[in-house]
């Protein structure tokens, strides 16, 4: 069974995609825990980050950095958080590799793991102003 990434990735299911280049895609969470969080995920399928080559590794994290910065400048984010969960153990539900990158705005609480939901046409606003900054 192919996992929602990789059909994700073939645009069989929508998303509201960032970023894409060769290598990669971003394209916003549908559940974020705070509004602009991005999924970052590479192309080809691979489950966990000790299986990735070198070079997809290194353009997956050139991906997140632009994303990063895109997000705090187009967002008015101070900072963001940039998290793995890397197997099973450590909360992966999907077996395809990909980081959350988690616009901060102040040192509000966040609970990584809540699952929250856009506003009509929120997600739309928030996907055009991190790509006009890339």
């Amino acid at each position: 069974m192919e996992c929602i990434f990789c059909k994700i990735i073939k645009n069989e299911i929508p998303s509201q995609l960032i970023y894409e280049d060769d290598y990669t895609m971003a394209f916003l969470d549908i559940a974020p825990v705070l509004p602009g969080h991005v999924l970052v995920v590479p192309k080809k399928h691979v489950a966990t980050l000790g299986a990735m080559d070198d070079v997809i590794l290194c353009h997956t994290m050139n991906t997140v950095q632009k994303i990063a910065e895109a997000m705090k400048e187009a967002l008015g984010a101070r900072g963001y958080n940039i998290t793995i969960n890397n197997g099973e153990a450590a909360g992966q539900l999907i077996d395809h590799f990909h980081l959350h990158v988690i616009p901060r705005h102040k040192k509000e609480e966040l609970d990584l793991w809540a699952q929250g939901k856009y506003e009509t046409g929120e997600a739309e606003s928030i996907a055009k102003k991190i790509k006009a900054k890339l």
